[in-house]
């Protein structure tokens, strides 16, 4: 906290004071709302540092622009002993930053580094045999050809591999590291070189002459990248008013905002935004073990009794996609079933009330006032929709740490939530089914709803994904566990002078391709 009390002290003044280096058109300067956490990727991370750290690094596989997985350091890669043995062969002429050529042993090295428990790297128990899948060996046989084992077949694999909180499993050169295996700096492969860390204030990525693109368009993480500028500044700027004075006198070119302050930003001419669906959910948890919503059709009437569209475009500025569904609107696996949702039908509210039994029991919906998320704003408004209905919801407002931990042990009745971004299909019904009498955060405990998604992490045709995901879509919607309003939001703000910034699903920000006049 002294240390980031200490950037906010130096660097707000000076972006008040002055449009820094605003004519240099070989800086980027983008604003994190705080500092990067460590330099290694996956190791005391968080969503800032993941941001860094992925101009840096690559791993053999990458997510793309709708959330699957493509080849990144890869050129491409065969699965064999149905499903247990995946077979990598590396790309030709992929450089590390310190000019040393990538070859399948720096591959061994770099798994045996991240596995390491030392290391600490978050993902290692994704990959153990703690969890679904167990790497039991990884091996290669020749410079170019990379061999790993699991002890099953698991289609999450890939999908694991690319995750962006493991710093997709980077690969990075043996001298990040000294004589004595202690962590310098990341040698990866990215587009821009790690370059200097001034702790509390900013890091500096310089442009890699020698970065070996992918062939074709940007796509995601992978697709084709390329350094347009010689430096990108990436500055810790933790207060949001301070942010749009930068932004506004030109010394921070590029931000994430708001929904609040992007409708400021917009009547600046001198300014851009971007905006695209996440793969975050903006929702309403019901607790289907309480006594009083454990009835099915009480919680069919609250879900009749929102005008969800009205909730999710009145907390978003006008800027959200209206979605109930668990899946973006950006997924690929989003289509026209996951686009049916509840429909806002008091006349069918008052009968499933009726028949609920239903005699104004007070129900209380929990939520805190954190900046970054719409959690009071959805739990006023779905209150006022309720109490218009005959339901006797009440608002009761923690802070968030108290509400984490009512949500981990279940002791609630209903909260507004924010599930954090996941790509995968998987992944995303993971995050909300399972055994409530195992696992006390699991919102939807229906024994069909866990047998459909543990069947999920095993698919890996896409059809039979999707068709399984439409199953519990539909079931979801009928059995009313959450109520998700939209999807969430990457809202950049830019100086007119930065072309090619795109906000997308990751809601990760991406500085190559991205140019300044």
């Amino acid at each position: 906290m002294k240390k980031r009390l200490t950037g906010v002290a130096i660097v707000a003044p000076l972006l008040l004071a002055q449009p820094l280096q605003a004519a240099d058109n070989s800086v980027i300067h983008f604003a994190l709302n705080q500092d990067i956490r460590s330099s290694q990727p996956g190791v005391n991370r968080d969503g800032n540092t993941d941001d860094v750290l992925m101009h840096v690094v690559e791993g053999l596989v990458g997510y793309r622009e709708d959330g699957t997985v493509g080849p990144m350091l890869a050129a491409g890669w065969k699965v064999s002993d149905a499903g247990k043995t995946y077979t990598f062969t590396l790309r030709d002429g992929v450089k590390f930053h310190n000019g040393d050529p990538v070859t399948s042993n720096d591959v061994v090295w770099s798994w045996q580094h991240w596995t390491a428990p030392k290391t600490q790297w978050r993902c290692l128990r994704e990959f153990d045999g703690s969890g679904l899948i167990h790497v039991t060996s990884v091996s290669a046989p020749d410079a170019k050809t990379v061999v790993m084992k699991l002890e099953k077949p698991v289609a999450l694999f890939l999908d694991s591999l690319a995750r962006t909180d493991c710093g997709a499993a980077a690969v990075i050169s043996p001298k990040s590291v000294d004589a004595n295996g202690k962590w310098i700096k990341p040698i990866g492969t990215g587009p821009f070189s790690f370059g200097t860390w001034k702790h509390g204030e900013y890091v500096s990525l310089m442009r890699f002459a020698d970065y070996a693109s992918l062939p074709g368009k940007p796509n995601g993480f992978v697709g084709g990248k390329k350094a347009l500028v010689d430096e990108v500044r990436f500055m810790a700027v933790p207060d949001a008013a301070t942010v749009k004075a930068g932004l506004s006198s030109g010394a921070i070119e590029v931000a994430q905002v708001s929904p609040i302050d992007a409708s400021d930003l917009k009547k600046d001419a001198n300014i851009g935004i971007e905006v695209a669906a996440n793969a975050q959910r903006h929702g309403l948890l019901i607790q289907t073990n309480d006594p009083l919503l454990k009835n099915v059709k009480l919680r069919q009437a609250i879900a009749s009794a929102l005008d969800t569209q009205q909730i999710a475009l009145g907390t978003s500025q006008g800027m959200a996609t209206p979605s109930n569904s668990n899946i973006s609107t950006a997924s690929a696996f989003y289509t026209a079933v996951e686009k049916q949702g509840y429909r806002y039908d008091p006349t069918q509210t008052a009968r499933l009330l009726k028949a609920a039994g239903y005699h104004g029991q007070t129900i209380e919906i929990i939520a805190n006032k954190r900046s970054t998320v719409p959690s009071f704003d959805m739990a006023i408004i779905a209150q006022a929709m309720l109490q218009a209905a005959g339901i006797n919801a009440k608002v009761t407002t923690m802070e968030w740490a108290t509400q984490l931990e009512r949500y981990q042990s279940g002791r609630y009745q209903m909260m507004a939530f924010t599930y954090s971004a996941r790509f995968n299909p998987a992944l995303a019904f993971e995050q909300i089914v399972g055994d409530k009498t195992k696992q006390t955060r699991k919102v939807w405990g229906d024994p069909q709803a866990i047998k459909l998604t543990d069947s999920l992490a095993y698919m890996d045709d896409k059809s039979q994904i999707q068709t399984t995901v439409d199953a519990l879509h539909k079931q979801m919607i009928e059995q009313v566990p959450l109520i998700v309003f939209y999807p969430g939001l990457d809202i950049v703000a830019h100086r007119k002078n930065i072309s090619g910034y795109k906000a997308w699903l990751a809601a990760a920000v991406r500085l190559w391709n991205v140019s300044k006049a």
